[in-house]
């Protein structure tokens, strides 16, 4: 008797623990309100397609290098799906480094992810389409950034108006008309991290996110 007193006393205890260490496991956001989407030091929370080895962390930050492939957030952060949202991640290119971070899109196991838009992210690749362009949509032909340099790179969508910053300098200003069609189109989702091809190298870090809704 004394045995199953002290197990269900030992059981109690247990249910009381259980929601503060849910609570502590819980993501809450910085004094302006932005939630980390990266730790820093793994992949925790993202998911990769076709081929994984792409993506390394390398000094703290997530390194895009070698065949085509997509870095899809996948963690606690809004349950990964994001309608109105400030982003912000810092971001370094390398010569020839073309990618991207796509917005309101889903996880694909393979080839370009078919849903949402692409921002770009290219100083120097032949591309001629540059870093914070709205790839498809909306052209940006002159860097705003500059290769082997950290730069901050924001994402904003807010109702139909999706816009782009470099270090704090505002690059675009779109908004979606109401008769647009397809799967390129604002909606909600995910973000994706774009491994372009293995001549190219991108590294992202500090990346965070603000809920606008």
């Amino acid at each position: 008797m004394k045995q199953t007193a002290t197990i269900v006393f030992v059981l109690l205890l247990a249910a009381a623990a259980a929601p503060a260490a849910a609570a502590a496991d819980a993501p809450t956001p910085d004094a302006d309100g932005f939630y980390s989407l990266f730790d820093g030091k793994s992949l925790a929370g993202w998911r990769a397609s076709e081929n994984i080895d792409t993506f390394k962390v390398e000094d703290g930050a997530i390194v895009a290098h070698g065949p085509r492939s997509h870095l899809f957030y996948e963690g606690p952060v809004g349950k990964a799906d994001f309608k109105n949202f400030h982003l912000k991640c810092e971001v370094m290119t390398w010569p020839k480094a073309n990618s991207g971070i796509f917005i309101h899109t889903r996880f694909q196991d393979k080839d370009w992810p078919s849903q949402g838009y692409e921002i770009q992210i290219n100083n120097t690749q032949s591309d001629p389409i540059r870093t914070a362009s709205i790839y498809g949509v909306v052209r940006i032909t002159e860097a705003p950034a500059k290769d082997n340099q950290w730069f901050l790179l924001e994402i904003i969508v807010e109702g139909r108006k999706i816009i782009t910053k470099v270090d704090g300098r505002t690059i675009v200003e779109y908004t979606e008309p109401e008769d647009v069609r397809g799967s390129r189109r604002l909606s909600n989702g995910t973000i994706a991290l774009q491994g372009h091809d293995p001549g190219s190298r991108v590294a992202f870090r500090n990346i965070r996110i603000k809920p606008l809704d």
